[in-house]
């Protein structure tokens, strides 16, 4: 009998970031209720709403944290098509705001200890399927957290 590996992933992140089409986009499956057991959580937001980047830091982050220290983390931008559109630069020029750049969400993702970090539209479904398949990755071959070797010196 084949063995068979079950991931389970949480989608958490602020309302209208694009996660309902990132998930219809990809699958019909459920999103589950609550967090245990889950063994990978995307943590997402808007490329084109800075108010939803920084939530990661002050408010999806420490949650993820508090509930399932260990549980692998996945830092995802959504709306990429967004972050050329002229219309929606226009906008957010106006309230003095630019989209996310792929340095700032990197720097984020480290600064949280993401696995990974990774940007896709669901309208184009460019990099949509690598998040799936980098969440399935992150739980079938972890990579090991290596923590520093303390010394003691004794004089």
């Amino acid at each position: 009998m084949a063995s068979t590996n079950v991931v389970v992933q949480d989608l958490i992140t602020n309302t209208a970031v694009g996660k309902t089409c990132l998930l219809i986009s990809y699958t019909t499956n459920a999103f589950p209720g609550e967090y245990i057991p889950t063994d990978v959580f995307l943590i997402c937001f808007s490329l084109v709403n800075p108010a939803s980047f920084e939530n990661v830091r002050a408010k999806w982050y420490p949650e993820v944290r508090h509930h399932c220290p260990s549980t692998p983390i996945i830092l995802v931008g959504t709306k990429l098509d967004l972050r050329e559109d002229k219309e929606t630069i226009e906008k957010l020029k106006d309230k003095k705001l630019a989209p996310i750049t792929y340095p700032q969400g990197l720097a984020m993702a480290k600064e949280i200890g993401a696995v990974k970090y990774l940007e896709c539209s669901a309208l184009t479904q460019k990099g949509l399927k690598t998040v799936f398949d980098e969440a399935i990755r992150a739980v079938l071959c972890p990579v090991l957290q290596v923590k520093p070797k303390r010394h003691c010196v004794l004089v």
